[in-house]
């Protein structure tokens, strides 16, 4: 069964870009790797290189369209999983699916219980799959991915980030969710002042270190290239590492 690494936090603070450096080094270790982006607002596929062209959103919209035609001798139902399929997007030891969003007006409620019945299909094929979820708290109450291996909560290094990881800490007792491990990365961070240093030590969780700014990241995005493609001396690189062996370490 694959391992279910769900990245959390506050907007802006680099899930996706956090995301995007933990496949990379997961690779490293050998793969499969499955990526999700569990965010409306998907900015994971660009950063891995990769195009969604089919998403969970736009196959629900199909799904319940009026104008849905299945094939003679075909159920809805193998019609659905027919087209989930086609939406994992393949390349060398890396998948991506792509929850995106319903064109139509509404939730994403169908939209997350989609995802999350794929996903539990889907995690036996796998060592690891990363989810790069929407900002905020409302994806581990509706429960998005599914149960959690680990839960690493991105923050930058700002007061405001720190509450909002102690924030999803404190949800995740409150309902009682499926969440084995729990860590925290704070990013964009060259040091740490003392009062988030001792922020830090009162949420009681693992702390996996900081990712430090790294041009080759704002260079790269501003040519829209994969952060797979990073070079091995990146800061950037050189800190996920490390954060991926300090994660290894504490199963």
């Amino acid at each position: 069964m694959g391992d279910m690494i769900a990245i959390a936090g506050k907007g802006g603070v680099g899930k996706s870009t956090f995301a995007a450096l933990l496949i990379r080094s997961l690779l490293k270790k050998g793969g499969p790797v499955l990526a999700v982006d569990a965010d409306p607002n998907s900015n994971l596929p660009a950063m891995l290189g990769m195009k969604a062209e089919t998403t969970i959103g736009s196959i629900l919209e199909e799904f319940q369209s009026e104008k849905l035609k299945i094939p003679a001798g075909m159920t809805k139902q193998s019609w659905l999983e027919t087209r989930l399929n086609r939406a994992i997007i393949e390349s060398r030891g890396l998948d991506l699916v792509v929850m995106g969003r319903p064109e139509g007006q509404g939730c994403y409620c169908a939209a997350n219980t989609l995802l999350r019945d794929f996903l539990d299909r889907l995690r036996p094929n796998y060592q690891w799959i990363v989810a790069d979820n929407e900002a905020g708290m409302e994806h581990l109450s509706r429960r998005t991915v599914g149960a959690i291996d680990r839960l690493v909560m991105i923050s930058d290094a700002t007061v405001k980030g720190l509450r909002t990881a102690a924030n999803l800490l404190a949800l995740i007792l409150e309902l009682k969710l499926a969440v084995k491990d729990k860590y925290l990365v704070v990013n964009c961070a060259n040091g740490l002042e003392p009062r988030l240093l001792e922020m830090i030590a009162n949420l009681g969780i693992n702390f996996l270190g900081t990712i430090p700014q790294d041009k080759n990241i704002i260079a790269y995005d501003l040519e829209e290239k994969s952060l797979l493609g990073l070079p091995d001396d990146s800061a950037a690189i050189k800190a996920s590492e490390s954060i991926v062996e300090n994660l290894a370490n504490k199963v």
